[in-house]
């Protein structure tokens, strides 16, 4: 989809170049009818008045565009969305370019921002995060041609390059760990259920605990808050045949998890092990410090924004597969009792 230009306007409203640029810039040298004319085709086409000054040149806006899609008390306190953003600062900083970070409610509201961005040239590129089954968005990006790239695979995202960690192998390592310590009763308490990680992470789980006779298994979904992490950690433990051990989808939902076992009187790690994912302070600082799937997100941030800025470039940019996250084991992990 061909970005307008200020020729395109001139060529539709039948006047010169210099006509529509006294007509965007609101200076004289044009009559009130022939502005309005000129402002009218300037909105059908896209292209954003209150940008003209900039995109009558060809210079780079020298900035890179996030869109999130979460809770937003969540992203306060989110380590793994800091992290990243740290990892995009750090390389984007060096090439003197900005992060421009916009949170939304809904799929719609994140197209419509992209569109903004494009007419208005707002940014050079975006990164694309929280994948979901047949994502409209980067059908969208592709026809916008705007620069893009995507955390999240392995699979093929068109023209899009993108950067993936194997989530399936972490959370293998994660069960088959729990279980070598003789845990048979395992939980796993998710993300969003519609994130193509979440589903990856999800069908790893089934799939290892069936293959490893664990048919007590059961996962939980949530939406990475502590507040619904909390919720879904009391179900699971006031129930019957409560789980020995429960694998968290990220730091914030452990932690409360941990705090909510506590306050039923249950002992970590003695009568419940626990499993976070992404590894932060959170899981060190609270007692007993968490065993996590590790991974360094700033570097994956950072591997992401140089992607997305060979891409802006021009350069050719295929897409990759990050370190995995590793298991770090600490002290709440044990043998059931």
């Amino acid at each position: 989809m061909k970005r307008p230009t200020i020729t395109d306007i001139a060529h539709r409203a039948g006047v010169s170049k210099g006509a529509v640029s006294y007509a965007l810039n609101n200076q004289p040298g044009v009559s009130d009818a022939t502005r309005q004319r000129i402002l009218a085709i300037a909105g059908e086409l896209g292209f954003k008045p209150s940008t003209a000054a900039r995109a009558l040149s060809d210079a780079r806006a020298r900035a890179v565009g996030l869109i999130m899609s979460r809770p937003a008390p969540l992203l306060g306190i989110e380590p793994w969305f800091m992290g990243l953003m740290s990892g995009f600062e750090a390389e984007l900083s060096a090439r003197s370019y900005a992060l421009t970070v916009q949170v939304v409610r809904s799929t719609k509201d994140e197209l419509d921002v992209y569109r903004r961005w494009w007419s208005e040239r707002r940014v050079d590129g975006v990164i694309v995060t929280d994948l979901r089954e047949g994502d409209v968005r980067l059908s969208m990006l592709e026809e916008l041609r705007l620069p893009a790239v995507v955390l999240g695979g392995p699979a093929e995202h068109g023209s899009i390059p993108h950067l993936w960690s194997n989530d399936e192998a972490a959370m293998s390592e994660a069960v088959r760990y729990l279980a070598a310590l003789g845990h048979r009763r395992i939980a796993h308490v998710s993300g969003l259920p519609e994130l193509l990680h979440t589903q990856a992470r999800t069908k790893a789980f089934d799939r290892v605990c069936g293959s490893l006779g664990l048919t007590e298994a059961v996962a939980v979904p949530c939406d990475y808050t502590a507040e619904d992490g909390g919720r879904a950690t009391q179900q699971l433990l006031i129930g019957t045949d409560r789980p020995t051990a429960i694998v968290y989808d990220n730091d914030v939902m452990a932690v409360a998890g941990l705090a909510v076992a506590q306050k039923l009187g249950l002992s970590v790690p003695r009568d419940l092990s626990i499993i976070a994912w992404d590894d932060s302070l959170l899981c060190r600082m609270v007692h007993p410090p968490l065993t996590a799937l590790t991974r360094d997100i700033a570097a994956y941030g950072a591997r992401a924004a140089r992607t997305l800025m060979a891409t802006i470039d021009g350069e050719p940019a295929a897409g990759a597969e990050a370190t995995a996250a590793h298991l770090t084991p600490r002290g709440s992990t044990v043998p059931p009792s």
